[in-house]
């Protein structure tokens, strides 16, 4: 008789900004799709973090619930896959506290990312802001998670929720699971269409930097068509040439080919030619996706029991760690 193999477990959070890129879903959330036949997925929007900076408590709401569509319409099946609301799950927050004390100062003062954000929000560093990498690691320790999809300026994130678990399971005995990142091997960094050396993010302060999973067609072909390249007029990648080399991946991405198919494609073509190219080919990738959103947003009662069938899944493997940790620190059984 075979031998069973439990699936490994994956966890991956998202900020409900209501904004996913280009870069968002070709660095990781296209492979979630054929990770949640392989591995036990659970995907979480993770408004306990946004609010580390200050919300509109209506648009929140809203773009929460847009992530939420936004990842059923890239293919995520919540029958395979856990989607849950952060909030939903008081356990992060409860675990968060007890890592808080198993935490060091000095630690969280090394963390690149509060840096980066304190500088942003000069007028509203608050404890939250200091203090999340905790909540991050709660998120993961608190499901036993194997692997945790992320870009590579994440890492510091993993190293800290490892050092944490290490710590308590020093201290307690084997209690957490040691989680693993997990970077997809195919586009995992896309670049700014305006600066080719960072990564494309929303948050970016020109707008034509970035794709949105729910641009419309004309928008995507306007920002494609200033994007930055060089002056030497010739498809294909080489020092110097970040910006054609960016548009050169996208296309293969959005296409299915391989780069040294995309140059053999476009050869003795120049970019007033090949802009528009790989700026028709994402708006028929995303074409699908921003329809299904939409189609999503009008259906509230179908999100609804989304979200409450996966935070009802999330509490149960929550909980059973939670008790498991409260156990082994010392509180009385409630």
């Amino acid at each position: 008789m075979s031998e069973i193999t439990e699936k490994k477990r994956i966890f991956s959070g998202v900020q409900p900004s209501g904004k996913l890129t280009l870069g968002n879903y070709l660095g990781a959330i296209r492979n979630f799709e054929t990770l949640q036949d392989a591995y036990e997925c659970l995907y979480c929007v993770v408004d306990l973090h946004a609010i580390t900076v200050r919300q509109n408590p209506a648009e929140l709401r809203r773009q929460t619930l847009e992530v939420l569509a936004q990842y059923l319409a890239c293919g995520l099946d919540p029958q395979k896959s856990t989607l849950f609301i952060q909030s939903h799950v008081p356990a992060h927050a409860e675990l968060a506290w007890i890592l808080n004390c198993y935490t060091m100062f000095g630690e969280l003062s090394r963390m690149t990312q509060f840096k980066d954000k304190s500088a942003k929000h000069a007028d509203n560093v608050n404890a939250g802001l200091f203090d999340y990498p905790v909540l991050m690691a709660s998120d993961i320790l608190l499901y036993q998670t194997d692997l945790v999809p992320v870009g590579s300026d994440q890492l510091q994130h993993i190293e800290l929720t490892r050092n944490v678990a290490q710590r308590f399971n020093g201290v307690y005995s084997d209690t957490f699971t040691m989680p693993e990142p997990y970077i997809a091997k195919t586009g995992a960094r896309i670049m700014s269409l305006q600066d080719p050396m960072r990564k494309m993010s929303k948050s970016d302060e020109n707008a034509n930097s970035f794709i949105l999973l729910m641009d419309k067609p004309e928008d995507i072909m306007r920002k494609f068509k200033r994007a930055i390249t060089d002056s030497e007029g010739t498809i294909r990648r080489g020092e110097g040439k970040e910006g054609i080399s960016n548009l050169i991946a996208i296309y293969g991405l959005a296409t299915g080919r391989t780069a040294e198919e995309v140059e053999a494609e476009f050869a003795g073509q120049g970019y007033a030619a090949f802009k528009p190219a790989v700026g028709e080919a994402v708006v028929e990738l995303l074409r699908p996706i921003r329809e299904k959103t939409e189609d999503l947003l009008k259906n509230k009662d179908y999100l609804e029991q989304v979200y409450t069938e996966g935070a009802q899944r999330a509490s149960y493997m929550a909980r059973k760690t939670l008790d498991k940790v409260y156990r082994k620190v010392g509180f009385i059984k409630r």
